[in-house]
């Protein structure tokens, strides 16, 4: 093992993963090493001779799997955003034995022994706010993980945990599998009406590069939206339509509606082992929300607000498209962007032909530090001696405004086949103390840009510049953690607060003092001029309350799989009982979006994708903080908005941390006017 870079320090700048040292060969014999490690060290707390302390068994229990952790973190970042068909196979094989390790833990009897004692005597301990919600949080883990079960229950939790980690990975194999694998060529120029240079560019780069004629459109949003939004050719975009939301549901190799079935039913029975009623209550008890009856509660009386307002907007968007040549009853849902998009630019004399020219990508990258170093004091500096996982990656050294080192920050920005689809943030190594030494986090933006031509460079849809300014949110909140223990710091908060800091991100991009940072044309150099800037924020709310009924679709369908004990109904009838409350549109025959909603099947968000709604409530309350005190030029704001919301992670409850930093519990007044949906 000693030429294995996996287990060896790191002798990189800030200690960073050695990418360019390590080959897919190393993953398997140092997770080997590295389960071995954790073992010993889980054997060592359980051993000790001297009485349970916070400090020999729930900061000891904290600081074990070191090694596992860096290795598992290198190998499923790599299986995200870098994958290949030798390490889909690797994480094959060691998804299991992490899920084997991690049920070792929880359901080790000596080592919840001591864990109990420590918590039994909490109230005589005078631990700090942070150090209290470490042994808050051990000792839930074990609780709410099966070690109170007996040995037959916790013989059953295995098995189902180790079913849940491979079905996981085979839905998000199969969703990545499909959209690679797609192509339509188009090779009549006719078909082309209606698309920008931008969007026709970009088809015949993709062309060039798989060596066919033509013009190819894959399923990846930097083809897939420009085609929905421009195509004239209503028979093509019914095709991408249907053929993108028809992904892992088409009964072929890559179909995933026997695997939601078979995730459902797993979830509610392991919820039900642990002594809850469904995988929701389970899920949420430890959320801000606290309950589904909040959940369900919350969702429904956004619908209220939403479909009005959404009904409104689709007859206006009907009577729109009749008078421009539409002769059917209603748009159909292949129609919706494409009319919507001309709509738009008719009203507001605003389309992303017009925006793009002022949204170069380097530029935009440029405009999120300038934004960060004018709320927060930070500076960006590239390394290129940091290895990366691909050339297109970029390392920056990140540093605070006193000039200490804070962060490593990876930026990844473009479609690959190795790369699933959307945008996301990792941490390669997350920020704790040891020995009094503040250990500094690796973060890891990834995302899905449309890439540069042969005559332009990367230039961002502004759908695109909030998906930057959203993630980068994500990352700011890794990259300024704070705190003493890692499960406790950064993006490891409750899922309904953790979207709170990307989202706050966003606002920024609909306002002139942060606009005129980074937005110029890539030609001309021309700062995007007010007239523009009025524009974006008068459309901001363009079809909002149907805007909104699709993400109350999403969430409403999430608590319907997880809220109640498997139906057997199939996928399409699931999808048919939220559709009736919230989908205006006609329904389409044969296409679903469960099968490809990796957010609950293959990531973290089930019971809890309604977190993005919740947290708008939180983020529009938060941004009326920062503009009611000065925007991007208040400290006194986003220094409190750093000490406790990105400094402080899951240390404290997020309602606590929010209320210090608003000084009350949010309203939801700020979130229902900036959508339009109350005066």
């Amino acid at each position: 093992m000693l030429d294995n870079p996996l287990v060896q320090p790191f002798r990189t700048p800030h200690e960073t993963a050695p990418f360019d040292q390590i080959k897919n060969e190393h993953f398997l014999p140092a997770l080997h090493e590295a389960l071995a490690e954790g073992r010993n060290e889980i054997e060592a707390i359980t051993g000790n001779p001297d009485a349970p302390t916070f400090e020999n068994t729930v900061v000891a229990l904290e600081h074990s799997g070191f090694l596992l952790n860096r290795v598992a973190s290198v190998l499923f970042n790599l299986n995200a955003a870098e994958t290949s068909a030798e390490i889909q196979e690797i994480v094959r094989t060691a998804s299991p034995l992490l899920s084997e390790y991690g049920n070792d833990v929880t359901l080790n009897e000596a080592l919840f022994a001591r864990i109990k004692a420590v918590w039994d005597k909490r109230d005589t301990l005078n631990l700090d706010p942070e150090s209290s919600m470490l042994l808050e949080k051990a000792y839930k883990r074990f609780a709410r993980n099966g070690a109170n079960l007996d040995a037959a229950d916790k013989e059953r939790l295995r098995e189902i945990d180790k079913e849940l980690s491979r079905l996981s990975l085979q839905f998000g194999e199969n969703v990545l599998n499909e959209t690679n694998e797609y192509k339509m060529v188009v090779t009549d120029e006719n078909d082309l009406a209606g698309l920008p240079d931008f969007a026709r560019e970009g088809a015949k780069a993709l062309a060039t590069a798989k060596g066919v004629d033509g013009w190819l459109f894959t399923l990846q949003m930097p083809s897939y939206i420009p085609f929905m939004q421009y195509a004239d050719n209503r028979e093509l975009r019914k095709k991408l339509f249907v053929d993108y939301n028809s992904r892992g549901g088409r009964g072929n190799k890559n179909d995933n509606q026997a695997i939601i079935q078979q995730t459902v039913a797993l979830r509610h029975e392991r919820a039900n082992l642990l002594g809850y009623k469904t995988h929701a209550d389970f899920v949420l008890e430890e959320s801000m929300a606290g309950s589904s009856d909040k959940v369900e509660a919350f969702l429904n009386e956004l619908v209220e607000y939403a479909r009005p307002a959404a009904e409104a907007q689709l007859a206006e968007l009907n009577a729109y498209a009749k008078a421009n040549g539409f002769t059917g009853e209603s748009v159909q849902q292949w129609d919706y962007a494409y009319y919507s998009e001309k709509l738009k630019k008719e009203k507001y004399e605003l389309d992303d032909e017009t925006l793009k020219p002022y949204f170069e990508l380097d530029n935009v990258l440029e405009g999120v530090f300038l934004v960060a170093n004018k709320l927060y004091g930070l500076t960006f500096t590239e390394n290129k001696e940091i290895p990366v996982y691909h050339p297109e990656v970029k390392a920056y050294e990140v540093f605070d405004a006193d000039g200490s080192f804070l962060s490593v920050f990876y930026g990844d920005y473009f479609p690959r086949e190795g790369k699933r689809a959307g945008a996301w943030m990792n941490d390669l190594q997350g920020q704790k103390i040891v020995d009094g030494v503040n250990i500094r986090p690796h973060i890891v933006n990834v995302c899905n840009f449309s890439r540069p031509t042969e005559t332009k460079p990367s230039l961002l849809t502004f759908m695109e510049v909030t998906t930057l300014f959203h993630e980068f949110g994500h990352a700011l909140h890794g990259m300024l953690a704070n705190g003493q223990y890692e499960s406790l710091s950064g993006t490891n908060v409750p899922r309904d607060f953790v979207e709170l800091p990307s989202q706050v991100m966003e606002n920024w991009c609909y306002e002139p003092e942060a606009l005129k940072l980074f937005a110029r044309h890539y030609q001309t150099g021309e700062v995007i001029p007010n007239e523009l800037i009025d524009k974006i924020k008068a459309s901001q709310n363009f079809m909002a309350g149907m805007a909104n009924l699709r993400q109350l679709r999403f969430g409403l369908t999430d608590m319907y799989w997880h809220n109640q004990p498997p139906t057997g109904e199939s996928v399409a009838e699931v999808e048919g009982r939220i559709d009736a409350l919230v989908q205006l549109l006609p329904r389409v025959e044969g296409v679903a979006f469960s099968p490809s909603f990796s957010h609950i099947f293959a990531g973290g968000y089930s019971a809890g994708y309604y977190s993005y709604k919740w947290s708008e409530v939180l983020d529009a309350d938060a941004f009326d903080a920062f503009m009611e005190n000065g925007g991007i030029q208040n400290k006194a704001v986003a220094d409190s908005f750093r000490k406790y919301v990105l400094e402080k992670g899951g240390s404290e409850k997020p309602m606590d941390l929010y209320k210090k930093f608003r000084g009350r519990e949010p309203s939801p007044k700020a979130m229902l006017r900036r959508s339009g949906l109350l005066a």
